[in-house]
Parts: structure tokens; sequence; C-alpha cells
């Protein structure tokens, strides 16, 4: 579709080129359609997302060993070269040097007789504690769960185990290490996805593993010999699934010097919305054990398309930056792809801030996503009455950036396009919550699990002052930010036609203010 509707829209600007004697209204149209410049046939296929990652061919799914070296961002990830549907695991292999352009590198880990290669994570070994490198010229150690197939089909409990190997060429070729695997299994059978961050507290390598419903703690002072010194969960958070994909990470309180330790946990199925998602803990970290006092879950994302994220080792001015796979096990093998499936998120950074009395986990895109901003359209500032409708067309469609402030909104969003798809939100501050309705807005008929009914947030902090309402609209994809990334909302969507308006409604009994409106185009990152 995307692909038909870009060689039309360019056919018919060449037509009008020639079309010399119509009004100057339509000359100015003339002018705005020859500025643009026919984009190549690469990433141009059905719903191929134009400034999200996602793999030139095949399936892909969890993010695997972020890691920051030599001035790029590397990103491994769950990879079937063979399929667009799960099969057996490679790490697929990218990097950028600035998360927004991304160039491909061959397939960095292979399935061998220990079993496939699920999930986990890469380290840059500084101090050489592994020997596999020099200090001089340290090794990328990458660490990971080995998956032995026979062992499952057979009926075995002990058939994941963690394996290592490490690269002397920044990522570009790996070796197995000889000893693997590095941690056996005493019978669990849900047993993975290894996040190995240097412990500046036990002066250590720590390893966090999920235990079917719990996390283990690791420590290691060499990457191949490790202890089990703690676990954490049993009795906490959310437990509707297995827990997978852990990560741990210091934040300091913004404005504050009091700093907390944040605890990621994936769960497949129980999230709030269906199939799977992202949960959080805040709490403290003493080098071998994490505690907390949250009674409650909490979720980073509470779209149904965000999950497995976890975040950079090494980045730039110790930032946290997290990238999340863009999809939900219910439906992720059926999406209506056909060369490639599945996307990542735009990468997010997280910080820790105080809204009305409660510490949230906040996620925002990054501020270097300006370098890819292009054209905008600006409304500036309008009115809504009581009850009362604003229709505004969207010119840059499935490709952009639509943001606005309002006080205390009580409102709906309409998303719509001529082929009577329709994607609404409604975002109710009397009532505190956030509502996603998908069941319309395209084709759904590929899973019935996917429209869901009606997606909920809960929004009881917002605060009272002007808040920004931030949506990145992609190809087959809408990442909602409320509040600089208080309340957050992913989704996949698959429309039969770009989106052409977005309505607005005033569903409150007072005048409702809009400011600062603008939709802006989001440039490929392809070309």
């Amino acid at each position: 579709m995307v692909k038909i509707l870009q060689k039309v829209f360019f056919k018919s600007g060449l037509i009008m080129l020639v079309m010399c004697n119509f009004s100057c209204k339509q000359d100015a149209k003339i002018q705005e359609i020859t500025t643009e410049q026919e984009p190549s046939d690469y990433y141009t296929e059905s719903y191929r997302p134009q400034f999200h990652f996602t793999p030139e061919e095949k399936w892909m799914n969890d993010p695997n060993g972020l890691v920051y070296s030599n001035g790029k961002y590397h990103l491994f990830y769950q990879y079937y070269p063979d399929s667009t549907v799960w099969g057996p695991m490679h790490w697929g292999h990218a990097v950028s040097k600035d998360l927004l352009e991304w160039e491909h590198k061959p397939i960095a880990l292979f399935p061998d007789k220990h079993g496939l290669i699920f999930s986990g994570s890469a380290v840059i070994d500084k101090e050489n504690t592994s020997g596999f490198g020099t200090k001089e010229k340290p090794a990328m150690v990458a660490i990971f769960t080995y998956h032995d197939m026979e062992g499952e089909q057979s009926g075995k409990k002990n058939f994941q185990t963690q394996g290592i190997a490490y690269s002397l060429d920044d990522g570009d070729s790996w070796t197995k290490y000889e000893g693997n695997p590095v941690i056996g299994n005493d019978g669990i059978k849900d047993f993975r996805d290894p996040k190995v961050f240097w412990n500046p507290k036990e002066q250590n390598w720590t390893m966090l593993l999920v235990a079917g419903d719990h996390l283990q703690i690791w420590n290691s002072l060499d990457l191949k010999e490790w202890k089990k010194v703690s676990e954490f969960g049993k009795e906490k958070g959310a437990h509707g699934g297995v827990w997978e994909c852990p990560d741990l990470f210091p934040l300091k309180i913004e404005g504050t010097d009091e700093e907390k330790w944040v605890l990621l946990i994936s769960i497949n199925p129980g999230a709030p919305n269906g199939g799977s998602g992202t949960q959080y803990f805040i709490g403290d970290f003493d080098g071998t054990t994490f505690t907390t006092d949250q009674t409650e879950p909490q979720w980073i994302d509470l779209g149904r398309d965000n999950y497995a994220g976890v975040t950079y080792n090494d980045a730039p001015n110790n930032d946290r930056i997290f990238i999340g796979w863009m999809s939900n096990w219910d439906y992720a093998r059926d999406t209506p792809t056909e060369k490639w499936r599945s996307a990542m998120t735009v990468p997010r950074k997280l910080t820790l801030r105080k809204i009305e009395g409660e510490v949230f986990l906040v996620n925002y895109p990054l501020d270097n996503m300006k370098g890819i901003e292009d054209k905008a359209i600006s409304n500036s500032q309008f009115e809504l009455t009581k009850n009362q409708k604003e229709m505004i067309p969207l010119k840059y469609g499935n490709q952009s950036e639509i943001r606005f402030t309002v006080k205390n909104p009580e409102m709906t969003l309409y998303f719509s396009n001529e082929a009577d798809d329709n994607l609404d939100i409604v975002i109710d501050r009397k009532n505190q919550v956030v509502i996603f309705n998908r069941d319309k807005s395209g084709k759904i008929d590929f899973s019935k699990k996917f429209a869901g009914g009606l997606q909920k947030m809960d929004m009881s902090n917002l605060p009272e002052e002007p808040v920004e309402v931030k949506i990145l609209l992609d190809h087959s994809s809408m990442e909602l930010f409320i509040n600089g990334g208080q309340y957050v909302m992913t989704n996949q969507i698959f429309p039969n036609e770009f989106y052409t308006a977005m309505t607005l409604e005033n569903n409150s009994n007072d005048e409702l203010n809009i400011n600062d409106f603008t939709e802006r185009k989001m440039k490929r990152i392809w070309d």
C-alpha cells in the first residue's frame, strides 16, 4: 500500500508540472509537490515503518546486547533469517552513531551444539577481567541464553543455560567461549535472558536472570565463573505469566541528589491490557540484593505493543536509553507484513520524576529525534466550546509527529481516512483514564486478539497545569506520550490508507484551550 501510494503521488506531481495555466492556489500546490524527491524502493513495502528500526527481512523480536562502544550504539536482536515467523533464534546486529539511522551488519551469533541463541546482553570488558582481550583492546562480551530445543521437546526442564561469546573487532565477528555454558540449570523450565552490568558497589559483574516467576541475581569476577547471591519477586509485582528480560540500573530523581534503583521485568502473558507488557519496580540495590516498598505493579507503557525492552550499557553521559520490541505475543506472528515482521520502539530516555508526590519512571523520545524532524504545520492555538469538534486535516499522515498542550484535558482524538478507518483516543482528566480503541483502525482480522477491545490507562496523577500531548505516527504504529512521558501507550496499527484527518472533541462542560498545535513531518531514516 505505502509503496503504491508513493508512486501515485510522484506520478501526479509530474503531471501537474505541465499544467501551468491553473490558478495561483494550484500553482502553490505544484511548487510544493515538485520540491519532494522520490524515495528509492528500499524500505517502501506496505506498512514498513519509515523512522523506526526494522530488519531488512524476516523475523525479529527482543532487543539484545544494547551497548555503546567506540562511538556506536549496537543493537543486537532476536532474529530468524529463514522466515517471517518465529524460528531457531540467532542474534541479528545493527549499529548507529545517533540512534536514528542504522547500518545493518551480518548475523552476530548462530545456534550451536548447546542450542538456539535466546535473549541476553553485552558488555565492554574494559579491565580485561575475562582475559578475552587486553586493557588496550578490550573485548565486547555477549551473554545469552542457550535454548536446547530437543531437550525441551523431550520433556526435560533444564533445556535453558547461559553462554558467553566475545568479539575483538567491535562486534563484527564472534568467538564462543569453549567453556560454555557458564551457568547450568538444575531444573528450572524458564531460566533465561541474562542482563549483565559492571557492579560499582561490589567491583564485579552482576547478572540478572529470570527463573520462571521471579528474579535471580548472580555475581562474577571474570564473566566465566558465577555465583548466585540473591532472589527477588516471588511475592512482588504481577505474576500473570512468565517473567522475562530483566534490567537494573540507578537513576537520580530529577532535581534532587536522591538516587534510586529501577528494575524492569517483562511478563507474558499478564499485562493489564492483555498479552505482553513490561513492569517496573523502584527500590534499592546494595550490590547483591534488590528491595522495594512498592506494593502495586507499575507499567512502563500501557499500550499493547512495547515488550522485552532493555537499556544501553555504557551510554554517553550515563543516560539510560531504552528500546522495546514493538509487538505482543498475542498476535506477533500474524501481523499483515510480508517481507519482514516486527519493529522496535523509538529509543527513549528513562528518568525518575516526582509528580504530585509520586515518583514515576518517565520514558520519552530522545532529544536527538529533532534530527529527523522536517516540515511543520502549526495551527498555534484554538478553543473548543462544550461538545464542539474541530477537524484538522493531516498533511503528513502516517509519518508525522503531532504535538499540543492542553490543561485538564477531557477530550477525544479521532484519526480517520477515506477508507472509513477510525482510531479513537479518549483523554479523560475527570475520570483519570486514557482509553485507546483500535477496533476499527484498519486491518484487524488477521488475529482475534489484535483489536482486543478498549485499552485503558490509569491517569490519576496528572498535574493541574497544562500538559503536553505528543504522538509519533508511523506507517504501522502510534506512540502516545502524555506530560513528557509520564503516561505512555504504544500500539501497532494497520490502516487501509494513511490517516488524513484528526478530529478533536471537547467532552467537558467548559471551554477547552489547545495551544501550540503542530503537525511535523518525520524524515525517512532509510535513504
